[in-house]
This record gives structure tokens, C-alpha cells and sequence, in this order.
């Protein structure tokens, strides 16, 4: 393994074997989720993975290592520890020098997911171009990771406090081929709906599993090369809110944000925090049902996808 990298020891034993691992993103951990409720939806999400079959391989900087599989106790400290460094692919470097750590986000986990070897990563909603874009150019680096990394994310679409539409414009200027499951529209995070048709779709995981082997014969899904994939997974029927009743919370919580001069990476933290509060919590129980699904989808695509690659299935 990768000298940088520090790989739990099952895990590097799965990946070696060509079991089922998924990565998890750990920004959502100290910067997406309010404590303490934070440390439970993490091992929620690892407890969803492993039922699911899987082994799960959540990922944060920590002591200068790109730590890939946290411990329980490791989990615990990036969900209390206040000033926890939020790593996009940029940072990673600079946290690494300094020794502090770090939570990845999307963009993050997928460049270490893939240097370590997983394919498979797993996360609420991918960020993307920011409404108003067309004016500050702030598009995420996840999209950019994605397109160029060796990775499948399970999402439910990008965060619906983002420019849809021309989050999924980007998406195809950018190659990564979008495939809902079982749903012809691109999940608007915590909503079911956008209005955005897709092109494709698979309705098991194991449908998925052969997308995803047909990708990598390709020569887009393995070592050395680029373009990965999102599955687009919407959010649980029971924990879906309207688009309409999201569209609104969002308007209200990104006038506070400009009245309170809310800037960069503060942005997204402040909006979900105001969404939560303005809809009494449906949107924080939307976000919780959505990531441990996502996690268990991202899981069952796991398993289907070492068997087809053993040749077994």
C-alpha cells in the first residue's frame, strides 16, 4: 500500500481477497450532521454496510496518514472534535504537512477510495455548481474528482441547496454517466423529484454490478484510468419531503446566509443547519434516512459487483 496511506487491516486483506468494501465520506460526520446525533448516523451507516455484506471504510485524515477504515474510537473523535479541518482534494496536502486532521469530503474519499483500491463510495448527495455559478464559477471539486477517479458513488443526486439543473449540464460536459435506480429523475436530495429526466437505469444491485463490470472493460473503472459513475438513489418514501416545500426552505435559508455575509466552505454547513431548524427537523431525518440507505445500497452493489468480477456470479 501507498506510504501516505494507512489501510485497517481486514480491509487491506478484503481488497487483497477482492471482497466488498465501501468507502465512506467523513465531512458529513464533523461538518453535515449536528452533534452528537453525528457519532450515531455514522455508525449507523457502517452497521447498514455491514449487513448489507460489506466491509465499511470510512475515511479521514488523521497523525499525517490518509486513514482508510476509522475505528469506532476514530469515528468518536472526528465527530467531537470541533476543529476537525474539512479536506476537499485541494487541502489534503497542507493537513497532511501540518499533522491535523482532517474530514474528507466527496471529492477527497473518492481520490483515496481509489488509491487504495475501492471502487465503491458511498454519500448523502455529491456537491456540484452553486446557484448563481454562471457568475462566481464556484462549482464543487467533486464533480472534477469524480470525473477523473476510478470510483462509483451511491448518492441521492447533489444537495438540493445546489443549481440542479446545471449541476447535471456539468455532469455530462464532464463524461460521468448518471444511472438512476429505480428512478427515471435525478433525486433532488430530499426530495424524490427534479424534473431532470435521466437516460438510464438499473433496478438491482446486481443490474448495477453489471453496469459497473461493463464500465471497467471499458477501460474507465480500474486502476490507472478515469471517469467514474454516480447511482443516483432517491431519499426513502417515507422520509421524502415535496420539492416545492424544499424549494422554499432553501430560498428562506440562503437570504439569511447573504444577510449574514456566509462565504465559502461555511456556505453548505449554515444552509442545512437553517433548513433543519425553518422545517422542524424533516429535513435532518430526510438527510439520516437517505445516507443509511445509501450506505446499504452502496453495499449491496458492493457484494454483487466482487462476485461478478470473482467470475461467480
Amino acid at each position: 500500500m501507498d506510504a501516505l496511506i494507512s489501510v485497517r487491516s481486514d480491509i487491506a486483506a478484503a481488497l487483497a481477497g477482492g471482497g466488498p468494501v465501501v468507502a465512506l465520506e467523513s465531512t458529513v460526520i464533523a461538518h453535515g450532521l449536528p452533534r452528537p446525533g453525528n457519532l450515531d448516523v455514522a455508525l449507523r451507516m457502517e452497521a447498514a454496510v455491514r449487513e448489507a455484506g460489506a466491509l465499511a471504510a470510512t475515511i479521514a485524515v488523521l497523525n499525517g496518514q490518509l486513514v482508510v477504515g476509522l475505528t469506532e474510537e476514530q469515528i468518536s473523535y472526528i465527530a467531537d472534535t470541533p476543529d476537525v479541518a474539512k479536506a476537499s482534494i485541494s487541502d489534503l496536502s497542507a493537513i497532511l504537512a501540518s499533522g491535523r486532521p482532517g474530514a474528507t469530503t466527496v471529492a477527497a474519499t473518492a481520490f483515496i477510495a481509489a488509491r487504495a483500491g475501492i471502487n465503491i463510495v458511498a454519500t448523502g448527495g455529491i456537491g456540484g455548481a452553486h446557484r448563481g455559478s454562471e457568475n462566481t464559477f464556484d462549482i464543487s471539486a467533486d464533480l472534477t474528482e469524480i470525473a477523473r477517479t476510478s470510483v462509483a458513488v451511491v448518492c441521492s443526486g447533489a444537495k438540493a441547496i445546489l443549481d440542479l439543473p446545471r449541476t447535471v449540464e456539468v455532469l455530462e460536459t464532464m463524461g460521468i454517466p448518471v444511472v438512476g435506480y429505480s428512478t427515471n429523475e435525478f433525486p433532488a436530495f430530499y426530495s424524490r423529484e427534479s424534473n431532470l429526466p435521466l437516460q438510464h437505469r438499473v433496478d438491482t444491485p446486481e443490474e448495477a454490478a453489471r453496469l459497473l463490470r461493463i464500465h471497467r472493460d471499458l477501460g474507465w473503472l480500474g486502476p490507472g484510468t478515469t471517469a467514474g459513475m454516480l447511482i443516483v438513489n432517491p431519499p426513502p418514501v417515507e422520509n421524502a419531503l415535496s420539492r416545492a416545500e424544499v424549494e422554499s426552505l432553501i430560498s428562506a435559508a440562503v437570504a439569511a446566509a447573504e444577510a449574514a455575509g456566509i462565504r465559502g466552505k461555511a456556505v453548505t454547513p449554515f444552509l442545512l443547519e437553517q433548513l433543519a431548524r425553518n422545517s422542524g427537523g424533516k429535513t435532518l431525518q430526510s438527510n439520516i434516512a437517505l445516507l443509511v440507505s445509501n450506505a446499504r445500497l452502496a453495499a449491496g452493489i458492493a457484494v454483487a459487483y466482487s462476485y461478478r468480477k470473482a467470475g461467480r456470479r
